[in-house]
């Protein structure tokens, strides 16, 4: 018996995140997708496709039900899975820009997306201007009419944590007929919903959050339901949607997620919430400890009431998140703290279980040193992870002891 995929639109956040896309196997009943670990599928005769699949590189079943529960737990209409957050990127940009055509970014993006922009598509032709996006009036003065065809956000910023009143800048893209990208990979879909504020087409590195484990890397793209292309602009299959020129950029680019890839993060996205709940709480109990630190001379994190985007945050956002940045006196004593911690593992990356402490200026944002975005050199920055929160503080304390 053929069992008709559930439509689980209307369900709440974990049940779509555990169930939609993921019906039991249709042949076997096996609750949990199957990983299809293979290249090419038989056809029955010339063209006869099987559900629609010839080769895993246009389309895997593994990777489809992956993408399928990005889009519902995003509330988008289309969701696609890459190798890499960065693969996401560029296939985005590539299919929205063209040489000529400039973008707005934040002023503390993230260092490999800033590379991406500045030394791979600057050479290509396309300008780009770095702006506070929480100071809406620059936004709107850094928009170039006719020629702006991106608005780049990040909320929150890594790793400075700045939030981006989301609803206000889709106003501004929409006014110059631009496309609005959110980076919600700190936040993840459980804490910030950008597409109902507006966004035209959600980023995330899946490596983080999404996939929770440190133990995969992927990205993924999810396009709102009648996302169209910057005005003016048809893409390769003959339409201005814009779902439809990332799908065939996805395919001519090829940078898609394995099927294992797909796999491993479709399981962590069934426990994000809960997960995400845990990060929330114990970063909140990091921050207070920080808070009353004398060694510590600044602590940032949209939780606090003196952060410059608190209420922004407030309304846009379930909880904080999990991520935590704080100064200390010098350059020398913010890798001190990095150097001392031992719950807290030295290393790249975030949205692990297990807490991570590294040095931004010297680690994840070494590329923008020099630029209009360098990061202050006494900044820690904290994924704190869902180990018991009264550890996490003792190591930081011996830490900044």
């Amino acid at each position: 018996m053929t069992e008709t995929p559930h439509d689980w639109t209307d369900a709440g956040f974990a049940t779509r995140a555990i169930h939609a896309g993921q019906d039991p196997d249709a042949a076997t009943g096996a609750v949990v997708p199957p990983i299809y670990q293979v290249s090419t599928y038989k056809q029955d005769g010339v063209g006869g496709l099987r559900g629609g699949y010839e080769y895993s590189r246009s389309g895997n079943p593994t990777r489809h039900a992956l993408e399928q529960a990005l889009a519902a737990a995003e509330g988008g209409t289309r969701g696609f899975a890459f190798a890499s957050g960065l693969a996401a990127e560029d296939t985005l940009l590539r299919a929205v820009l063209r040489p000529g055509d400039h973008l707005v970014i934040p002023d503390d993006a993230y260092g490999g997306s800033y590379r991406l922009i500045a030394r791979v598509l600057g050479p290509w032709g396309v300008d780009h201007t770095p702006v506070d996006l929480s100071d809406l009036d620059a936004v709107a003065a850094a928009i170039e009419p006719g020629r702006t065809k991106v608005v780049w956000v990040e909320t929150p910023t890594n790793p400075l944590l700045g939030v981006s009143d989301v609803a206000a800048i889709s106003a501004l893209a929409r006014a110059a007929g631009a496309v609005l990208a959110v980076d919600n990979t700190f936040a993840t879909p459980y804490l910030q919903q950008p597409l109902s504020l507006g966004a035209d087409v959600v980023v995330h590195s899946t490596t983080k959050y999404i996939g929770g484990h440190s133990d995969v890397v992927g990205g993924a793209l999810v396009v709102a339901e009648g996302a169209q292309l910057p005005v003016g602009l048809v893409g390769p299959t003959g339409t201005s949607d814009l779902a439809d020129a990332v799908a065939f950029h996805q395919n001519a680019s090829g940078a898609v997620a394995g099927p294992f890839d797909a796999w491993l993060t479709l399981r962590g996205l069934r426990t994000l919430a809960v997960r995400m709940d845990r990060h929330c709480a114990n970063a909140e109990a990091v921050v207070r400890f920080l808070s009353s630190h004398p060694a510590v001379r600044e602590v940032i994190y949209p939780g606090l009431p003196e952060h410059r985007d608190h209420e922004v945050a407030a309304r846009q956002m379930r909880a904080f998140g999990g991520m935590v940045a704080f100064r200390v006196e010098s350059k020398e004593a913010a890798l001190a703290v990095c150097e001392r911690t031992r719950v807290f593992t030295l290393a790249e990356s975030l949205g692990g279980v297990e807490s991570l402490v590294e040095h931004p200026g010297l680690m994840t944002h070494a590329s923008v040193a020099g630029s209009a975005l360098e990061v202050p050199d006494d900044l820690v920055r904290l994924s704190v992870g869902i180990e018991d929160v009264a550890d996490l503080v003792a190591d930081l304390g011996q830490a900044l002891a």
